[in-house]
């Protein structure tokens, strides 16, 4: 039997580090994929590496791409990152942190990687529960970009692969989603959430990501071994 390939989506945060083990536990070989695509810190690509390393990835791509050209959101521009909302403002609206089309052309590089290594399976990490409001993280959303790849691609226009996307998180909840990943082995501690660390690389806690994923946590029960700043209540 040839072997089940898949890329994943790598950020480093805990859903992406959740879904790559969950494609592992699938029985997927797993080709992890992140970005340097001009956002605040290199943080989170550190944690990216740090995750696909403890997972044992068979090869992890890291590529450039200069979303900072174009702005629009203040991961990649000099945006101020909102701080200390409330669940109901997280819950309201699309937030300033959301990127332009960032989904999209994740996906767009993660459907090439797939199609040259003859994988057909494709693993993102986006939540339609515990999330920011934003629109490419939507069921909608995923189940036509899949269309779009086995339209836009010659393995699937020539019926070699029909690309799936898949998105196990997308209907957990924060809480949820950890429990998951501690079934699973996943270590927390290597990964990082905030859109705002310091220098240092400890977190914000004050971020929506970080609100969020400390919800998630005292939800589940569960210590977040995530190094925050001092100044931030544990």
């Amino acid at each position: 039997m040839s072997e089940r390939k898949a890329v994943i989506l790598v950020s480093g945060g805990l859903d992406s580090a959740t879904v790559l083990a969950m494609a592992r536990d699938a029985g997927f070989a797993c080709h992890a994929l992140s970005f340097r695509y001009g956002q605040r810190h290199e943080a989170e690509i550190l944690a990216a590496r740090r995750v696909a390393a403890a997972q044992s990835v068979v090869r992890h791509v890291v590529t450039d791409i200069d979303l900072r050209a174009f702005g629009g959101s203040a991961l990649t521009s000099d945006i101020a990152v909102p701080k200390g909302r409330s669940m109901q403002a997280i819950g309201e609206g699309i937030p300033v942190t959301y990127v332009p089309a960032r989904n999209t052309i994740f996906l767009a590089f993660a459907l090439a990687f797939a199609e040259s290594i003859r994988a057909a399976d494709i693993f993102i990490g986006v939540n339609a529960v515990d999330y920011s409001g934003y629109p490419d993280c939507r069921p909608d959303y995923i189940a036509a970009f899949e269309r779009l790849a086995n339209l836009a691609t010659k393995a699937g226009v020539e019926g070699s692969a029909k690309f799936s996307i898949h998105t196990p998180l997308i209907t957990m909840t924060k809480a949820e989603i950890i429990r998951t990943g501690q079934t699973l082995g996943v270590d927390y501690a290597l990964t990082l959430s905030c859109y705002d660390p310091g220098a240092d690389g400890l977190a914000c806690g004050a971020c929506d990501a970080c609100t969020l994923r400390r919800k998630g946590f005292a939800e589940a029960g569960l210590r977040d071994p995530a190094r925050y700043r001092e100044t931030v209540s544990p």
